[in-house]
């Protein structure tokens, strides 16, 4: 499984947005420039994260970007999710299956995919922003 430029890029600014969480909103602008990522390309994944109720935004000259809960609620899971959608490994170990794929009643491989889903899935839902945000902050003083 190979995360896109979506789910990389959304997890960093959102991962600013956690840095920033005391201050409100924050200009898109401003998130792109210290993240260096396209103002039109972060516009996107923010429409995206704001639908999944992931964000907050308002309008305006004081307006901008804001995480819709505290860091420590917000999983990564959920963040790459809903900008890469399922994570799987391969299309059969989705939790409903592949029922179109022929061999899924008789697949030698099938438990294989399952299992590195559930662990991906275990990973990825058991840390959160404010998590990768200590973790950086450990990594900074080692």
């Amino acid at each position: 499984m190979k995360i896109s430029t979506r789910g990389r890029y959304g997890l960093r600014a959102m991962v600013d947005l956690a840095l920033h969480y005391e201050k409100g909103y924050i200009p898109l602008k401003t998130i792109a420039g210290r993240q260096e990522i396209s103002e039109g390309y972060l516009e996107q994944l923010f429409a995206i994260l704001r639908k999944e109720n992931l964000i907050d935004s308002v309008r305006g000259a004081q307006g901008g970007y804001r995480l819709s809960d505290s860091p420590e609620n917000i999983e990564v899971g959920k963040i790459l999710r809903a900008l890469e959608g399922p994570i799987v490994p391969v299309e059969c170990a989705a939790n409903r299956g592949d029922p179109k794929c022929q061999r899924y009643s008789n697949c030698s491989t099938r438990s294989l995919w399952e299992k590195m889903r559930h662990s991906i899935e275990e990973v990825v839902d058991s840390v959160s922003l404010k998590d990768l945000i200590l973790d950086n902050t450990s990594n900074d003083k080692s």
